[in-house]
Formats: structure tokens, sequence, C-alpha cells
């Protein structure tokens, strides 16, 4: 029998030096990394310690240049594999805060846009470093974004959180929305700082709500963050919560550019009510009490916000808000501004408001009658007659009983008025004949000197 061959082994030698080939080529390509790692990093910061002057004077091409620099530094950032360790950091966010955290011009063509708050583009004060800025904002952006919450903490600060929010301020909207999407994503992922910086934006709105100026150009931007954040509260809400809505947002209606932010402002609101119905009284009454007197525009907003949170309130308090409701929306169509008397008749379309209104039905009814009557007889405007015509249709088909009772009542107290002034007329001329009848008897005897 032969025998068998047997599989040649590789030798000893050849398997070391196998071994140490692709050993060596380990080491280069984990040296290439490495070298490339560390070049990224020298590049990063030269391109930080370039793009740390912000002084305008400079030439427009040094501007240029700047630009250019700052875009290949978010472009590094953006493709980096590695984490950015602190010695990348801390001079990153020296930078950011030199070329973003500024003193704001003062402001200008306020009385414009307490005018035409739907145009406030069209007014506002661009910011003339927005090229440099737009890309600042890009940079802390995809910081927040992407480096985790602890990293970030010695830099992200309550310093830093307050330099940001002041910058609310600033009249180029488009660095608002760049501020906003910032605090909001700082808000989402540092939760360590969410009390603080909740606090803090209070305190920017009851400054605005309570000092004499009353000028400030972020609220509607701060109104959003906090649209965001009250939809996440979780039902029963907190103590501190419905604090905020007594003492911030329902304040918030009283001043002057309310219209600027109120679209907001209604959604933060209508959020609480969503939540908690029961807090619709709260509400209601509070902006009653904020009602303007003078200003047509936010008259007919207050009416639209009024609409909508009667839809949402608890219907157990219909029947206490009928009457104040009610009553406010008959002074609004009995006004002489055609827009705001046109907005509250329109009300009446509304299915919830008329069920509230049924709910105190012999409360409610004679004065909305006496309003009625009152368009019908005396306005101005014929469409807002035809519109009061059409009101009025509709009310006496859902209650012609107490309509009708309403309007006798009324004509009653409208002739006992005329007879009291009929009366009141009367003894006026009764005491003008008394004193001219006592002035005449009470003249001196003349004496004529000519006989002397």
């Amino acid at each position: 029998m032969g025998a068998q061959k047997e599989t040649p082994k590789a030798s000893p030698k050849k398997k070391s030096l196998q071994y140490l080939f692709d050993l060596d080529s380990r080491k280069e390509l984990s040296n290439g990394r490495r070298l490339s790692f560390e070049s990224e990093n020298e590049e990063i910061l030269y391109l930080i310690t370039y793009c740390t002057f912000t002084d305008p004077s400079k030439s427009p091409s040094q501007q240029d240049l700047k630009r250019l620099k700052l875009i290949q530094l978010l472009s590094l950032i953006k493709t980096s594999k590695h984490p950015l360790h602190a010695q990348i950091l801390s001079p990153l966010f020296s930078m950011l805060s030199v070329n973003l955290f500024r003193p704001l011009p003062p402001p200008s063509n306020a009385f414009l846009l307490y005018l035409l708050p739907e145009d406030e583009e069209l007014f506002a004060n661009p910011a003339p470093s927005w090229p440099h800025l737009q890309i600042a904002y890009d940079v802390l952006l995809r910081l927040i974004t992407n480096t985790d919450a602890k990293t970030l903490r010695d830099f992200v600060n309550q310093s830093f959180i307050t330099s940001l929010l002041a910058l609310f301020n600033s009249e180029d909207p488009r660095e608002r929305e760049s501020l906003k999407n910032v605090f909001h994503q700082i808000y989402l992922k540092f939760t360590f700082h969410r009390s603080f910086m909740r606090k803090a934006m209070n305190d920017v709105f009851l400054h605005f709500i309570f000092e004499i100026d009353q000028k400030h150009c972020g609220i509607g931007e701060l109104l959003e963050i906090w649209g965001s954040i009250i939809n996440g509260f979780t039902v029963p809400l907190k103590q501190e919560h419905k604090l905020f809505l007594m003492r911030v947002l329902i304040p918030l209606h009283k001043p002057k550019r309310m219209q600027v932010y109120h679209r907001q402002l209604a959604y933060c609101v209508s959020q609480f009510v969503q939540k908690e119905p029961a807090l619709g009284g709260v509400v209601v009454r509070g902006v009653l009490k904020y009602w303007p007197v003078t200003n047509c525009q936010k008259e007919v907003l207050l009416v639209g916000e009024l609409e909508e949170l009667v839809e949402n309130i608890d219907p157990e308090q219909y029947k206490k808000l009928a009457l104040p409701l009610c009553t406010q929306i008959t002074k609004c169509l009995n006004s002489w501004n055609s827009q705001v008397a046109e907005r509250a008749l329109y009300v009446w379309n509304n299915e919830q408001f008329v069920k509230m209104a049924l709910q105190a039905t012999e409360d409610v009814f004679p004065v909305i009658v006496e309003g009625m009557e009152k368009n019908l007889k005396w306005h101005w405007s014929k469409s807002i007659k035809q519109l009061t015509e059409n009101v009025k249709a509709m009310l006496e088909e859902m209650e012609p009983g107490l309509y009708t009772q309403c309007l006798m009542r009324l004509e009653f107290h409208e002739s006992e008025a005329l007879q009291e002034e009929k009366k009141r007329e009367e003894k006026w001329e009764r005491i003008e004949l008394a004193a001219a009848k006592n002035q005449f008897l009470q003249q001196p005897n003349c004496i004529d000197v000519s006989s002397f």
C-alpha cells in the first residue's frame, strides 16, 4: 500500500513575515488616520482663530473671506467623524460668542410697526453682518444638535442662555428665526436648564407688559417656543403652569402691539384651555378685562379669539359666561367701525356660541335685542343693517315669544325714558321762568338825576 501524502503546512518563517506585514500596514493606517484627525483639528483651530474678528470697518473683501472661512468651518464640523473635544469646543464657543453677542442698534420704525404689524418685514432693520451671523447660527445649531449635552454643559450655561435671549430683540426677522430654532433645541436637549429658561422668558414677557416703553421685537418668536412647551405639558397641569397662564399670557393681551404676536398668543392660550377646559372661564374674564377701547384692530382679533375659546371651554361654564360674553359681543356689533361690527355679527353663525347663549336666554336676550334694535335704527352701514336683520330673524325663530317680550319691554323703557325727558325739560322751563321773574322783581329802582 502506498503511503498517503500529507498536506504541506505553512512554515513558521512565512507566517511571521505575513503577520509583521499586516501589523505594519495597520500601523500605517492608524497613523494616517491620526495624522488626518490632527490636521483636521489644526485646520478647525486656524479657521476659528481667523473668524474671531468682527470689526465691521474691515474691507468688503476681508468680510467676504471671513464668510468663506465660516462656511469651511461649518463644512468641517458637518463632515467630521470624530466628536469635537474640549480643546476645540472652548475656542469655538468663544468665537461664536464674539460674533453673536453684540450690542443691538436702537429700535427704528416703531410707529410704522404699530400701524402695519402684518408688514413687519418691510420695515424691519436688517443686520448688516447677517451673512456672517447666519453661518454662525448654523454652526451653533449643528453643535447643539449633534453633541452630547453633558459635553457642552460648561459652554451652554446660564450666562450663554441669557445672552442668547437678549438677541431676540433684534429687528431682523431672519436672526430671530435662527434664534428661535437654537433656543428651542437647547430647551429640548438641555433638560437641566429648562426651569431657568422658562423663568428667563417670563422675565422678558413681564418687562414687556409692565414697562412704559413696551418695545420688544421677539415676543412672537418666544411665544412660538412656549407653544411647543405647553403642548408637552401633562394633565393635570401644575400650579406653576396655571400661574404662567394667569400672570403672563392673559396680561399679554394688554399691550398696544398685541396684534403683532396675537396668533402665537392665541395658540398658547387655546392649548391651556384644551388641556383643562375648566380654565376657560379664567381666560374669558381675563380677555374681557383687557378689552381695548379705541383700538379696532385689537377688537377684531379678540372677537375671533373669544369665538375660538367658546368652542373649547367646559359646557358647564356656559351659563356663567353667557351674559358677560354676549354683552361684549353686543357692544362690538354696535361699534361704528364696520369691521368690528361685522366680525361680531358673524359670531352668531357659530353653533357653540348660540348654544351658550341659549343656556341663559332670560339674562342674555334683553341685552341682545336692545343691541339689534339700536343697530337697525342708528347704524350708518347698510351692510351692517342687513347682517343685523339676518341675526334678528335667526333669534326670532329660536325664541319668538321671548324676543317679542324683550322687544315690548324695550319699547316700554324707551317710552318711559321719553316721558322722563319731557318732564325734565318742563321742569327746567319752569325753573328758567321763575328765575327770570325773580330777576325782574329784584331790579333796583332807577333815579332820574336830570331833575336835580
